[in-house]
């Protein structure tokens, strides 16, 4: 069974290059230098926030800091539709 991949992952700065962005503890500051200026940060982002992505550098943002953003923000229903707007 072929897996899906979300036409937006092919357009990362990271494409080809993710096992960099799955490290821990200060490794984290540079993993996240990855995602400065790319195209797709957004939409990274929202794919984290939406799935509950728990591990990785997703959208420039580490676990901790989406598990805050989530508990901070539980109003919102679709960080997809917020950060990307709704297509």
């Amino acid at each position: 069974m072929a897996q899906l991949v979300a036409e937006w992952s092919l357009q990362a700065k990271c494409a080809g290059s993710k096992d960099a962005l799955f490290v821990e503890g200060a490794k984290q500051r540079d993993a996240r230098q990855v995602c400065a200026g790319c195209d797709v940060r957004r939409e990274c982002l929202a794919e984290a926030l939406d799935n509950r992505i728990e591990w990785g550098i997703w959208g420039g943002m580490t676990e901790r800091e989406r598990r805050q953003l989530l508990r901070s923000r539980t109003d919102v229903a679709s960080w997809k539709a917020m950060l990307v707007g709704a297509e």
